[in-house]
């Protein structure tokens, strides 16, 4: 077996071979074979079950999604903005409390194991690259004419959108995003946990009903991740198909998606095989420095003094609405019960968006984790939230600005193009600049390829996670998982359509409702664990991540952790394991 720079060589019994000692050392319990079973084979079978039903049935399935999705907006859209109040203000307590500058992940010598370029660039690709291309023309674009709370922009009504958007993808996402990675990063660096929600969690709960809630946690964690990254497969190859009709004459359908995500299976298993360190590093290093051509080039060749201007009017808006925006949940329409959710614009937007965030959490969160040892949970919060947002908020206003500016132009020409296929408002933006609309309608186009594979890449990581913890994950099985999902996209896309796609993704973020509360109680453990953190917690955390080859972790009979020194057992107890 091949170590890693986290893994240190430890003598055997016969004092002449080595075998690895892995950084964090393990201090959970293996899954029994009944719950490991449940875990790996359930979502496979849920999955194919349902979409068995959709294929089937698809009206009857839209339906009824439909009505759970009305159920969900009309009674829970309060419970929505309160969790995402609630991201932010563990986030803020994360960033100016002492807690957040002591406790480091990994323990007190932790190094970064990833440059900021490099850990920015993967955890930006990771959580919103995708959506961010799809949305930061349609979004400012459809609501142009209709955007509540936000009122100081006077007579520029149309920068009202990009209000929204910044708030709908910055500060408070990254947020609900921060937090699920937070709770995930500290049980595994710190704790010796493995990188799962089940362990994230179960211990705020009775003893008697860990091991069950551990495999229905597991099990939620497991299809939200599978569902969520094929159907977003999907989207991603109806716009990447759309992009390459825009510059190239070919007809967008079946046969084209079948190719699309043909190649985007190979190009994500090859960088799932070659690792985070070459294949996902690279890919994510690339998409940052083609997003930073394209806005670059859309600033300079585009309506730069309109930008500029748009840009200043609207960042002060955002600033001026943000705590009104937070806490909106349109009161009035739930005087009586909501014929459909298609009557509340929180419907559309705010909680649709929550939901996809929730949805996504596992995954995302997952690989966040994963990627940042060696940071304090106040630089961690900060790299997560801050810096993504303000780059959130650059991209939407040059982007968003200049399609705002060229739908004018065109006489309303990219809202028709939005209005038609979402997913072609960025390309008939590009296509109505000047000089170099064309070569960067080629740049998003491959943009959309690069963000979604990192995408994918990282979904795989965090799958791998929760399906073989805590035995490690190999570079094959990565790559099974990533034919598995293109598989499954396969299925929904060329013989269901988008109609099928668009169903079952609904149902996957209707499903964000459920899984919010299991995330509520993560968060409420890591509150705990992280106020409880005494001399013996910083003890354990110290040694769950020393190189020290004499020394070894072990669990008594009594369940009790102990640390083994030349032979002296010395007990680790604390109240945050």
């Amino acid at each position: 077996m091949t170590t890693s720079k986290n893994d240190h060589k430890r003598p055997s019994s016969d004092e002449t071979s080595f075998e690895p000692v892995t950084i964090p050392r393990f201090t959970g319990r293996d899954l029994p074979d009944v719950s490991r079973f449940l875990i790996q084979f359930l979502p496979p079978l849920a999955i194919m079950v349902l979409i068995a039903t959709v294929l089937m049935n698809p009206d009857g399935v839209a339906s009824v999604i439909s009505g759970l999705r009305t159920f969900v907006t009309g009674g829970f859209t309060w419970l929505f903005v309160v969790y995402s109040l609630f991201a932010v203000a563990v986030c803020a307590w994360l960033i100016f409390s002492k807690v957040g500058s002591r406790v480091r992940l990994g323990g007190p010598n932790a190094k970064p194991e990833y440059s900021n370029f490099a850990w920015y660039s993967m955890l930006f690709a990771c959580g919103q690259g995708i959506g961010l291309i799809f949305w930061s023309v349609a979004e400012p674009i459809m609501l142009r004419d209709e955007s509540p709370v936000v009122q100081t922009l006077g007579t520029n009504v149309a920068g009202n959108g990009l209000v929204w958007s910044y708030f709908h993808w910055g500060f408070t996402a990254w947020a609900m995003y921060c937090v699920v990675a937070v709770c995930l990063a500290y049980s595994h660096h710190n704790l010796g946990k493995t990188l799962t929600f089940r362990e994230a969690t179960v211990d705020l709960l009775p003893k008697w009903a860990r091991g069950g809630a551990g495999v229905v946690i597991e099990l939620l964690a497991i299809m939200a991740t599978i569902l969520g990254l094929s159907t977003s497969f999907g989207f991603a190859a109806m716009q990447f198909s759309s992009g390459l009709t825009s510059f190239t004459g070919l007809t967008s359908g079946p046969a084209l998606w079948l190719f699309v995500i043909i190649g985007f299976g190979t190009v994500a298993a090859i960088s799932a095989f070659f690792g985070i360190n070459k294949g996902m590093r690279l890919l994510s290093e690339t998409n940052s420095i083609l997003s930073i051509v394209l806005v670059v080039a859309v600033f300079v060749f585009g309506p730069t003094v309109f930008i500029l201007s748009n840009m200043t009017e609207s960042f002060g808006a955002y600033v001026m609405n943000f705590v009104a925006m937070s806490f909106w949940t349109d009161a009035p329409s739930t005087a009586k019960a909501l014929g459909s959710w298609k009557d509340s614009w929180n419907g559309w937007w705010t909680v649709f968006i929550w939901c996809w965030v929730i949805a996504f959490s596992p995954f995302v969160a997952g690989f966040i984790a994963r990627i940042s040892r060696g940071r304090t949970l106040r630089e961690f919060v900060i790299g997560v939230t801050v810096i993504p947002s303000l780059i959130v908020m650059v991209w939407v206003a040059v982007i968003g600005s200049a399609a705002i500016f060229y739908d004018d132009l065109t006489a309303r020409g990219v809202s028709a193009a939005v209005g038609k296929d979402v997913s072609s408002g960025l390309f008939a933006m590009l296509d109505a600049m000047p000089i170099v609309g064309s070569v960067l309608m080629v740049v998003a186009t491959v943009l959309v390829a690069t963000y979604y594979v990192t995408s994918l890449d990282a979904g795989t990581y965090a799958l791998a996670d929760f399906v073989s913890a805590p035995k490690p994950s190999g570079a094959r099985f990565r790559v099974v998982l990533v034919f598995s999902i293109a598989s499954v996209t396969i299925v929904l896309l060329t013989l269901g359509g988008t109609a099928v796609v668009d169903t079952v993704q609904t149902g996957t973020i209707i499903g964000g409702a459920p899984f919010s509360i299991v995330i509520l109680l993560m968060i409420i453990n890591t509150i705990r664990r992280l106020l409880k953190r005494d001399s013996a917690t910083r003890q354990l955390e110290k040694i769950v991540n020393d190189p020290d080859p004499n020394v070894e972790l072990k669990v008594d009979d009594r369940g009790e952790l102990l640390a083994v020194t030349n032979g002296e057992q010395v007990p680790l107890t604390s109240g945050t394991s």
